[in-house]
């Protein structure tokens, strides 16, 4: 059974949210300083974490204490609460406007700090670069890097810029790294192994920015729901509530969006807000043991909330269960004409290493009647980074298209069935408990072929027959 997480964001989703969780589950505060000194900007901040109340309810609040704020504050409050997005002088992006619901207008910058602002910056491949010299596990590695790719590509279609010239200010890239890799850090050190989360609450009012007022939900957050097809809904309170941040990383790690998952839970991790809110300002990160697949994501038909309801004239009502799935994936597509076609098969085995679930390829033709092969590959949106650098380096693409895209999936589950050759493993996938399709697995019936000297499609058909006849 596989270990997964369910983020429940009631009041939103926020970096410094997702840290103080993972801390309150049981993640050591030490092995996230250990972890994050390798990245070289130590000098930048202080972390610490303590235990915080939300309207009476205990959890954990995440601190992220920036060297270049310590001299200017009044108080010991940490930079995500005592400074406001609307202090930000970054002309494109400020970082520390991801924190979660900062104290408003509770400090004011002196000439330095805005000298600080204006004339420091971090672009993506500066930090892209940061992160991969600080040889952290594969895992944190891959995932940080798609999740500030993700955030970088929404602020670009936002401000119409290419992601590689989004300006991360200095001071608050620091924030914005530290919450990043710190959650994956976190993530990776529980073994997490898949990630679930709950539909997001809009939010509402203003907040201000360097070029004035934006309307809440923020344009980057609004881009990322928009391409993620995110479930959203108001819960009636008008502050900020999912920042640029909390929503890029929910939106890179996410296998679905809705209710829990089937699963049974073993752990459960608090991570508070900055401010108390009209309802407990808490995210709960749920950790257990996965019970059936994704596909059985939504089944509680007792919850009218989560059925389709039809009525017609002297009719009954008939309530139709949800039972499949949706899930985010990613598509990178490239044309090649100019590769031996041995080395394809290669490509094929390397991406299915780096994460891939599907490859394929097309024959096109090309400009000047060129033959040629269109190689697709879709992947989970954490390893397309991954699959890119596998198509780069295998192949001659000097260009890489990229979409993101939903698919349904049905519940799958593996059965086993004893052949007079050997145990073949079969494939059943369902759709609620009818069961639409029944596959041995390639693998198990070439093995048995290739050690018994027996036809594959022999193996084939009689794993198929003895899991019909039982």
């Amino acid at each position: 059974m596989n270990k997964i997480a369910y983020f429940d964001c009631p009041t939103g989703i926020a970096g410094d949210m997702c840290l103080g969780a993972l801390i309150h589950a049981g993640v050591p505060l030490e092995y996230l300083i250990e972890k994050l000194h390798l990245l070289g900007i130590s000098t930048e901040y202080q972390l610490r974490a303590e235990l915080v109340h939300r309207n009476t309810q205990q959890a954990t609040k995440f601190y992220v204490d920036l060297a270049a704020d310590l001299p200017l504050k009044s108080n010991n409050l940490a930079a995500d609460s005592a400074l406001d997005p609307s202090e930000t002088e970054s002309p494109t992006f400020d970082a520390r406007h991801h924190h979660h619901h900062g104290e408003e207008d509770s400090h004011s910058h002196g000439e330095a700090d805005a000298e600080i602002s204006h004339t420091h910056h971090r672009h993506l491949p500066e930090i892209e670069q940061t992160i991969v010299a600080a040889k952290l596990p594969p895992r944190v590695e891959a995932w940080s890097l798609a999740v500030f790719g993700k955030l970088a590509d929404a602020e670009a279609a936002v401000h119409g810029i290419p992601p590689s010239e989004v300006h991360f200010h200095e001071v608050g890239a620091a924030d914005a790294i530290i919450d990043i890799v710190g959650t994956c850090l976190g993530l990776d050190w529980l073994d997490i192994q898949e990630f679930y989360f709950s539909p997001m609450p809009t939010g509402g009012g203003t907040v201000k920015a360097a070029h004035g007022r934006l309307a809440v939900p923020t344009p980057a957050v609004m881009r990322l729901w928009e391409t993620h097809r995110v479930p959203v809904y108001s819960n009636g309170i008008d502050r900020e509530l999912c920042t640029p941040t909390g929503t890029a990383i929910a939106c890179t790690l996410a296998s679905a969006f809705g209710p829990p998952p089937p699963m049974q839970v073993e752990l459960i991790g608090l991570g508070a807000g900055s401010r108390n809110l009209a309802i407990p300002n808490i995210l709960r990160l749920w950790i257990g043991e996965k019970e059936g697949s994704a596909a059985d994501f939504v089944t509680d038909v007792t919850d009218v909330s989560y059925r389709v309801e039809f009525r017609g004239e002297n009719s009954e009502s008939h309530q139709l269960p949800i039972t499949n799935s949706q899930e985010t994936v990613c598509v990178l597509e490239t044309q090649i004409d100019d590769l031996n076609p041995q080395a394809i098969g290669y490509v094929f085995d390397a991406l299915f290493l780096a994460g891939a679930l599907d490859v394929f390829t097309t024959p096109i033709v090309m400009k000047k009647s060129r033959l040629g092969v269109l190689l697709n590959v879709i992947c989970h949106p954490e390893f397309q980074d991954a699959c890119e650098a596998v198509m780069f380096r295998e192949t001659s693409t000097l260009g890489i298209r990229r979409s993101t895209q939903q698919r349904t999936i049905l519940d799958r589950e593996i059965q086993k069935v004893q052949t007079e050759y050997g145990e073949v493993q079969i494939k059943v996938a369902k759709s609620g408990e009818t069961i639409v399709n029944v596959q041995p697995e390639y693998e198990d019936c070439a093995e048995i072929a290739r050690l018994k000297n027996v036809s594959w499609r022999e193996v084939h058909r009689l794993a198929l027959q003895l899991w019909y006849d039982r």
